[in-house]
């Protein structure tokens, strides 16, 4: 089967860590470049997260281009106190091997699709602030990629940075808005926390089978992820921690592990009481759709492709270890 040809943009903390290791380690990914923006983490964070992973993954080739360093109208909100300073469960990662490519991640979002028109399929990781920034230059941007796939918001309104929203959404709900008024149903789909609280949850047990896989992924993707596994515990009250980012990406991945979705018409909300929750229109009177909204997956179909991914021993000669922390 042939390699997804991809372009990923990212706040890389943890889960967005192992949504990397998936695209370069399953086989199924062809990742062509790293665009990078603040959320979880400060932009310069995301960034050297970035090439970490991806040298761990034996990807050091691919180019990481950092983009916005905060929202594109208010202050900038970290998700540090759920993935660590670090972003990375504070392991204590030592340094990439090599920096950030050269030219803004904005700039990318607009010229690789525009040379390789339909080719490449877009997946969002963090808030949509690079995205949206790059409509406004280009109203038809998503129009250019073969799909854009997003992991963003919460279709049932069990929020996990506030009581109704999702992160990236709230961090950047103007954004969002933008990156909403500019999609289309076939072409645009959001895989939202809702589908990462059901059906992407590592419990024990499956925290358990990845660390004895004992390979360089597996025990990297399970160290990064334990102050996520202690807020999930004390937040928000999972069996352990979720892997959001991760169950998006395997969703560009493998399509067919969707078991339910629907396409509707989705706004944000802007204000403050509601920041960032998702206002899902289903009257007949409702404007045309704009999202495929993912609301199952397959789970342990995407478990399976989690561990198979892990399972792969890294090409690269030179690996980062973590310090400290076991």
């Amino acid at each position: 089967m042939p390699r997804l040809p991809l372009l990923i943009d990212t706040d890389t903390g943890s889960d967005d860590a192992v949504a990397l290791l998936l695209a370069a380690g399953s086989g199924a990914g062809d990742v062509r470049a790293v665009t990078t923006v603040a959320g979880n983490v400060p932009l310069a964070t995301a960034t050297r997260n970035a090439l970490i992973t991806l040298q761990l993954a034996g990807h050091a080739d691919v180019p990481v281009h950092p983009g916005c360093e905060r929202p594109l109208t208010r202050p900038p909100s970290t998700a540090q106190h759920v993935h660590g300073l670090d972003g990375m469960g504070d392991a204590g990662l030592p340094g990439p091997a090599r920096g950030p490519a050269d030219g803004h991640a904005v700039d990318v979002l607009l010229s690789l699709p525009s040379h390789h028109p339909g080719e490449l399929t877009l997946v969002t990781l963090g808030p949509l602030t690079n995205v949206a920034a790059a409509l406004l230059r280009d109203r038809e941007l998503l129009t250019r990629f073969r799909h854009v796939y997003c992991m963003a918001g919460a279709a049932d309104m069990y929020g996990n940075i506030s009581p109704t929203a999702e992160f990236n959404v709230w961090a950047d709900p103007e954004a969002a808005r933008v990156v909403l008024q500019a999609a289309t149903a076939g072409q645009v789909t959001w895989i939202g926390w809702d589908v990462s609280r059901r059906d992407a949850v590592m419990t024990p047990d499956d925290q358990r089978r990845l660390e004895e896989l004992g390979t360089p992924l597996a025990v990297f993707a399970h160290r990064i992820n334990r102050a996520v596994a202690d807020w999930a515990r004390d937040v928000t009250g999972l069996a352990g921690y979720d892997l959001p980012d991760p169950v998006a990406m395997a969703v560009a991945l493998r399509p067919e592990l969707v078991l339910e979705s629907e396409r509707a018409h989705v706004d944000v909300a802007l204000g403050d009481e509601t920041r960032g929750q998702l206002i899902i229109d289903h009257r007949r009177t409702a404007p045309p759709p704009n999202l495929t909204l993912v609301h199952r997956v397959d789970e342990q179909g995407f478990k399976r492709l989690l561990l198979d991914s892990c399972e792969h021993a890294p090409s690269a000669t030179s690996t980062p270890t973590t310090k400290g922390r076991s």
